[in-house]
């Protein structure tokens, strides 16, 4: 009896590390360490163009494109936002081919890159930027030496497809609720994390179009990963809610399929919202054991963590008061 309880001891201890290290399993069970292979290319409507035999560039508005990766896996979409002084390209994809080279096709103005999170499908990688502006965290200032921020491993991810973390060399820093003048064209600065701790949105207060990173878009999304966070992600939706008078449509970072830029509603952020508050009050049905799935809508899936491992503390309380 004496070996049988020793050995359940450390089957359970065994468990536990499982659990403790659960983030670093799951990106190595997801890890390719290489670059995937290429979707072939798509017909993607009368209003994008293919910028060569990869990047593509959808005219939102005169001065707003969505410039898509629609053959990389994930068919990341990052969005340019032109004013009268200067652009804004927020987030670059993974850098396997050079958005800066698109971007700057669309203007002559200079261009500060903003990326919604640090994961390395946003972040450009080897990719050089001239300005750069990141989210004002506590943690994120204090870890940036001369303003010179290294992303670690948790952070970025990268070693899913071989892609080595970059340093951010930061000109400006934005805090939570602020606004990015563009000329006479502003862009406040949402902080909408749950898929990330760092993850921000970016909404036009002219046009009323949000962009949402990875915060939001049409597809699964991932609030299990080794930053993520439910409580943050319920905040999340809260800020978005409380703009509702001045969001007309959302753009996400990725898409399901063609045609065209990921699009949503303040309707799905409704959903989300709901679905949200359904599970942490225990009344919405899941399916699968790791991660655990949710139905939020038609076009939206929560991917997220066992239930005793999720976590409903919003970990920036003080910067979602400030978004409001």
């Amino acid at each position: 009896m004496k070996y049988v309880a020793v050995g359940i001891i450390c089957l359970g201890l065994a468990a536990w590390g499982g659990i403790a290290n659960r983030h670093a399993i799951i990106i190595d069970l997801l890890s390719t360490g290489a670059p995937p292979q290429l979707n072939p290319a798509t017909d993607e409507g009368t209003d994008t163009v293919w910028f060569d035999d990869y990047f593509t560039i959808q005219s939102l508005d005169a001065q707003t494109f969505a410039i898509g990766e629609p053959r990389y896996a994930q068919q990341n979409y990052s969005y340019l936002i032109v004013g009268s002084q200067r652009a804004v390209l927020f987030d670059a994809g993974p850098g396997f081919r050079n958005i800066r080279k698109v971007a700057e096709s669309l203007t002559e103005l200079p261009i500060t890159f903003v990326p919604s999170h640090f994961h390395y499908d946003h972040t450009g990688n080897e990719i050089t930027f001239d300005r750069v502006a990141v989210v004002d965290l506590p943690y994120i200032r204090a870890r940036a030496v001369d303003d010179r921020l290294i992303l670690n491993v948790s952070e970025h991810l990268g070693s899913a497809e071989g892609v080595a973390a970059p340093t951010l060399n930061i000109n400006e820093w934005l805090a939570p609720g602020s606004i990015m003048y563009l000329g006479e064209r502003q862009l406040q600065v949402l902080y909408t994390p749950g898929h990330t701790e760092d993850s921000i949105s970016l909404l036009d207060l002219s046009s009323g179009l949000l962009f949402s990173g990875d915060f939001i878009y049409p597809g699964p999304l991932y609030a299990f990963l080794s930053n993520s966070n439910m409580g943050d992600y319920l905040a999340g939706a809260e800020t978005v809610m409380n703009h509702e008078a001045t969001v007309t449509a959302i753009y996400g970072a990725h898409r399901v399929r063609p045609p065209g830029a990921p699009k949503l509603g303040l309707n799905d952020v409704k959903d989300l919202r709901t679905a949200l508050n359904n599970i942490r009050a225990g009344n919405a049905k899941a399916s699968g054991l790791y991660p655990r799935e949710y139905k939020v809508n038609e076009r939206l899936v929560l991917l997220a963590e066992p239930e005793f491992l999720q976590d409903w503390q919003p970990s920036g309380k003080e910067l979602n008061e400030l978004n409001n």
